[in-house]
């Protein structure tokens, strides 16, 4: 392995190389409280990923994991920090082949990025939805673990506490599958439906919102008894799979208890 330095301006200049100007300001309409970004896709990104592993390929999931962690302490754009958690996905999943698997301690890693480098939507839900996702669908033993971050003073890692369970209110894994307890989802929304950060309260509607596609009944009966203290946002993301008639009449019961 070479020094991280060196690591960090090859992906420094592919980002610089791909990024226009066009790209940043379509960024930026997405974050009305500003944005450092170069103006580098998702795609870009994935692209920069996918050749840096090619040509590093010797590179062990360790080390990996060190260049992530120093690129993520030296990173100023969005899409520096997006980088540097994209590295990472490759290597979180088991793998009985490699010896240098992650441990379970890498959980704490993650909630330590969500409080100190964390500090816009994009980066809680990239992080959540692709990189802890990947580390968690093989150790399901962990994803009631991350409980604790919805009592986090940054709201990035309170966001994260609901968005991280997203993709596991029902998940294949492997022959059987998983299903997280619908009580633990109510539980998260009880304890941060007070949060004035209005993405925390975002993420409490769309935790609701995917729940409701397998217990419809309980999130509608949740949402009956929490009208009065559920903002207008966290309502309208809980209910978008809802049918038409349903979402109807729950906005109507809204109105009358304002």
């Amino acid at each position: 392995m070479k020094q991280p330095d060196v690591y960090l301006k090859r992906l420094k200049s592919d980002l610089k190389e791909i990024s226009t100007l066009e790209k940043a300001e379509a960024s930026r309409r997405y974050f009305p409280h500003g944005i450092q970004c170069l103006g580098v896709n998702a795609a870009d990104i994935k692209l920069i990923i996918k050749a840096f592993h090619a040509d590093y390929a010797d590179l062990t999931a360790t080390e990996m994991l060190s260049i992530t962690e120093y690129i993520l302490s030296q990173a100023e754009f969005n899409e520096e920090f997006l980088l540097a958690f994209g590295l990472l996905n490759k290597f979180v999943k088991l793998n009985t082949k490699r010896q240098d698997n992650y441990d379970d301690e890498l959980l704490i890693r993650f909630e330590f990025w969500l409080e100190h480098y964390a500090n816009n939507w994009s980066l809680v839900d990239d992080l959540c939805i692709k990189t802890i996702y990947q580390f968690l669908l093989s150790r399901p033993h962990l994803i009631e673990k991350t409980q604790h971050w919805a009592h986090s003073e940054v709201s990035w890692c309170r966001r994260a506490s609901n968005v991280v369970w997203v993709k596991f209110i029902k998940r294949t894994m492997g022959k059987s599958t998983y299903y997280l307890d619908k009580a633990l989802v109510f539980k998260n929304c009880d304890l941060l439906m007070a949060d004035d950060d209005e993405f925390v309260q975002k993420s409490i509607g769309w935790l609701l919102k995917v729940t409701s596609v397998e217990h419809e009944a309980d999130v509608i009966a949740y949402i009956q008894n929490n009208l009065s203290r559920m903002t207008r946002h966290t309502l309208r993301y809980a209910i978008e799979k809802m049918d038409a008639d349903t979402r109807k009449s729950l906005l109507a019961l809204e109105r009358s208890v304002q």
